[in-house]
């Protein structure tokens, strides 16, 4: 029962990813962009813990941890380009 759940879920967060990246081309406005190229990190991360507990290995938990930890600095520094200019003063 485990394993078609995991399936269901690999699909709805295919689905969110694929519309994530329609808001990113279509976005109206960049913090629109940027607000969906942040939420593809996050659905990113929640697929590679589903992949990590469907192979049974904590390995990919780092990857996510990794990947978390590099979407929140991007995120951080395009926001802060977009308010100042520059993102080192």
């Amino acid at each position: 029962m485990l394993e078609t759940i995991i399936l269901i879920v690999f699909a709805m967060i295919g689905l969110a990813l694929l519309l994530n990246l329609w808001r990113l081309v279509v976005g109206p406005s960049v913090p629109d962009r940027i607000l969906a190229l942040d939420t593809m990190y996050i659905n990113t991360i929640a697929l590679i813990i589903l992949y990590g507990m469907s192979m049974g290995t904590s390995l990919y938990f780092e990857a996510a941890l990794l990947i978390a930890l590099l979407g929140f600095v991007s995120t951080v520094a395009v926001c802060k380009y977009l308010l100042r200019g520059d993102i080192i003063e």
